[in-house]
């Protein structure tokens, strides 16, 4: 745990720290963000913060190899440690390129699932998992094809929500945060160092990216994080011997992932591209029905925590249930506050 605790330390002010650099450097190169009928923020906005947050887990994750090597885990966990790791250089480095280039959506398809098969051939894949009645059912040849959709549909869904300031940095944090004491419980280490990482880069960044945000993460790191989400699920909790165990990854990331699906099944539905930008997810559906920027981050955040608490509950983590009781009255309360100022709204 110690280990943990660095590098959710070191990614944090690394993010600080560094964040308001990137600012500067991207506003001299004109790598901004500029506003239009469908985006919300109003004036342009550097979107180079994923380089602020790629940076602060990378150096987390040597600064923990520097002090004792990753000795104390096993070696399969080591490779998959830097298999994640070097899946989310590549899939940053994606996001980056189209953060400077504005890359066609297919080429960027085909390059996330070419780094994603790269990474299963380092080790980071789905082979087999606990089912009902079944017992343990071993993928074979569909690893490859099911490791790398959750992989990149995984890294797409974080992006899609990435529109709304502190939205996608929220909800990787609680995400990660999750995860991080779930990876704990479950004895993976490896899963649960990358995911304290990744929450210290979130929290520290959304210093600057909170209402009103100073500056935008960017493709690069939307892709990063969603990345790394799915990858600490591959290498940490799918592991797991029960069903249960094979459900938490998709039931602490179940915000980005139902809205994504419910998203690009509406854009197929009427026969448009699933990359094909509208205003169907979920922020905007709450800021047309009258909330605010804040208020309508804050209710995503209480939906992530509160998925988050019940994987919390069927992890048998102690006192589990008892936070998912507590995130389940939050839940209830910030939806009465959002039904008040719908039904407020539509009165006058």
């Amino acid at each position: 745990m110690p280990y943990h605790l660095i590098a959710f330390i070191a990614s944090c002010l690394v993010v600080l720290w560094v964040t308001p650099f990137v600012q500067t450097i991207g506003l001299k190169i004109g790598c901004v963000d500029n506003p239009n009928a469908r985006k919300v923020h109003a004036q342009p906005m550097v979107r180079l913060g994923g380089v602020a947050i790629f940076l602060g887990n990378l150096v987390a994750l040597l600064l923990v190899w520097n002090a004792g090597g990753f000795g104390w885990l096993p070696t399969s966990e080591e490779y998959r440690i830097w298999g994640v790791t070097v899946g989310g250089i590549v899939f940053f480095l994606i996001g980056l390129a189209d953060d400077l280039f504005t890359l066609p959506a297919l080429v960027r398809l085909v390059a996330q699932f070419v780094a994603a098969s790269l990474v299963w051939v380092a080790g980071v894949r789905i082979e087999n998992f606990s089912m009902p009645f079944l017992g343990t059912v071993t993928l074979g040849a569909l690893s490859l094809p099911l490791t790398t959709i959750w992989l990149v549909g995984m890294t797409n869904a974080m992006n899609f929500i990435d529109g709304l300031d502190g939205l996608a940095a929220g909800v990787a944090a609680i995400a990660a945060a999750v995860m991080l004491f779930v990876s704990v419980f479950l004895n993976q280490p490896a899963a649960g160092l990358l995911a304290a990482a990744l929450a210290g880069g979130a929290l520290g960044f959304l210093r600057y990216n909170f209402n009103p945000a100073k500056i935008f993460m960017g493709d690069g790191g939307a892709y990063f994080m969603g990345f790394t989400l799915a990858g600490i699920g591959v290498i940490g909790l799918v592991k797991g011997v029960t069903t249960v165990a094979v459900a938490l990854p998709f039931l602490i990331l179940a915000v980005p992932i139902i809205d994504t699906s419910t998203v690009v099944i509406e854009r197929l539905r009427r026969g448009l591209s699933p990359f094909q930008p509208d205003k169907r997810h979920l922020h905007h559906r709450l800021l047309k029905a009258g909330l605010s920027q804040r208020g309508t981050v804050l209710f995503i955040y209480a939906l992530t925590l509160w998925v988050g608490s019940l994987a919390l509950g069927f992890a048998g983590i102690p006192s589990g249930w008892g936070y998912a009781i507590g995130a389940s009255l939050l839940m209830i309360y910030a939806v009465w506050m959002v039904w008040q100022r719908t039904r407020g709204l539509g009165d006058e």
